[in-house]
């Protein structure tokens, strides 16, 4: 790797370490909760590949919705249900997921923490 790939390469790590910082930009200026914390580590680490899951940006992929904009489509407590029993989408890219109690009332706390 030359001296000039590898800056670029340095410069793109730290991109995406301020990409991820995007998210708990909130965070630092009003704290989560443990639960909202929790489910704010969920998401970076099942979700943020494609949904922006912060209070700006855009999603990585397009077709997946930002997190903040969940609650104007569906009422967040509502998707307990879905979460418990494996979302499944019609897009063959999105995961099918099934979480526990847990993680449900921990990731529903974060996305009720983008609610503004």
């Amino acid at each position: 790797m030359t001296g000039r790939s590898a800056g670029f390469g340095i410069a793109a790590a730290f991109l995406a370490v301020l990409a991820l910082g995007a998210a708990d930009a909130r965070a630092a200026s009003e704290p989560l909760s443990p639960r909202a914390q929790r489910g704010l580590v969920f998401a970076r680490t099942n979700c943020a590949k494609c949904h922006a899951i912060g209070l700006s940006g855009e999603s990585p992929l397009p077709i997946a919705p930002p997190f903040r904009t969940l609650h104007t489509r569906y009422p967040v407590d509502n998707l307990a249900e879905a979460l418990a029993e494996g979302i499944v989408t019609g897009h063959p890219s999105m995961p099918e997921f099934q979480l526990d109690g847990a993680q449900i009332d921990d990731l529903l706390a974060y996305l009720k923490t983008l609610e503004k």
